[in-house]
């Protein structure tokens, strides 16, 4: 029996020494980073993101905005998370579940997202929200909104010095201020370089519908245009597809403008002629840092245009804009940093 008891203890002592081992190698795996062991950096933050109907996968700047979050995860542990919205009643419940859920802060990615950010910032004055492309009047709101009629002018350069057919247009999402300056600055600067040209500003009346924008696209098409510019979110894929069809269907060659990001990435150089890039990651990953140093100050309002490098042009025009145009994208930039030229807003 003794003999028994004492072989047991040896065997117990001999599984605690296998357990200790397995816990020190468990908790060697968690802490350890993908740098050579380093820990991975961790924030006790959380920043959630209310799309438009657009969806995340928009292409366009709900997109760009979920991955300058996604970017911060990475490199600041900041705990970042989205909701998709399908209709506006969709708007304030999302933003509330965030709110109500102790996010540090609340993300609306949109014009149409205002009203839902105003009621959650006056019910909950203690929570931080921010949004995109609207002025919320609140002393807990962040507004961001870009000078797009700048940007858009630019790219209404390249299209006006581009076409071959004299007939250029522009496809936008829902008929609204933001929208409207893309549209101003982008037939501004078509005319400003060619005042014969013809430029057809259209509206698909929604900014989900990719079906609706290749239809309006095959018309623009049809009509003799040959280079399109859409910010319609979603809705612009639509235009790209029709191009894209065309394009490889062996016809007269056809171009597309992209929009907030640098869409060639996306749909190739082969159909986008170059993109207003509206840098909503910026914004977003800015203003989102501001709440993990305890800098964030609500109530402000930020314009970005030319001079803060908030639109502009990518490198990669460099694939289907000579040199000559770019060239003459730069002399009218500075102009309009140095306010010599004032691109209508509508």
């Amino acid at each position: 029996m003794k003999k028994v008891f004492k072989l047991s203890l040896v065997m117990l002592l001999a599984f605690t020494v296998v357990l200790a081992g397995c816990g020190k190698d468990k908790n060697t795996n968690t802490n350890s980073g993908a740098n050579g062991g380093e820990a991975a950096p961790k924030s006790d933050v959380k920043v959630g993101m209310v799309t438009d109907v657009g969806g995340v996968n928009d292409k366009s700047f709900n997109q760009s905005a979920w991955e300058a979050l996604q970017g911060l995860q990475k490199e600041q542990g900041v705990e970042v998370k989205y909701l998709q919205s399908k209709s506006n009643a969709d708007y304030q419940p999302n933003l509330n579940q965030f709110v109500k859920g102790g996010y540090n802060l609340t993300w609306g990615i949109g014009f149409d997202l205002g009203d839902a950010i105003k009621a959650v910032a006056d019910e909950n004055p203690n929570a931080n929200l921010a949004i995109i492309d609207s002025v919320v009047d609140a002393p807990n709101v962040e507004s961001v909104t870009f000078a797009e009629n700048e940007g858009s002018f630019l790219v209404g350069v390249v299209a006006g010095l581009t076409t071959k057919t004299n007939k250029v247009a522009f496809v936008g999402g829902m008929e609204s201020p933001v929208i409207k300056r893309f549209a101003a600055g982008f037939k501004a600067g078509v005319l400003e370089v060619n005042p014969s040209a013809d430029v057809k500003i259209t509206y698909a009346g929604a900014f989900d519908k990719p079906d609706t924008g290749k239809s309006l696209a095959a018309t623009l098409y049809d009509s003799g245009a040959d280079i399109i510019f859409p910010a319609a979110g979603a809705t612009g894929t639509g235009v790209f597809n029709e191009a894209k069809s065309r394009n490889k269907s062996g016809g007269s060659k056809v171009w597309v403008i992209g929009v907030d990001k640098d869409q060639s990435l996306e749909f190739g150089d082969d159909v986008t002629l170059t993109s207003m890039i509206k840098r909503v990651d910026q914004a977003v990953k800015k203003v989102s840092g501001q709440v993990v140093d305890g800098t964030f100050k609500g109530g402000t309002h930020t314009v970005l245009g030319l001079k803060d490098d908030g639109v502009g042009l990518p490198e990669t025009s460099k694939a289907n804009v000579t040199p000559e145009i770019l060239a003459k994208v730069d002399e009218y930039k500075q102009q309009i940093i140095d306010g010599k030229i004032t691109v209508p807003a509508e």
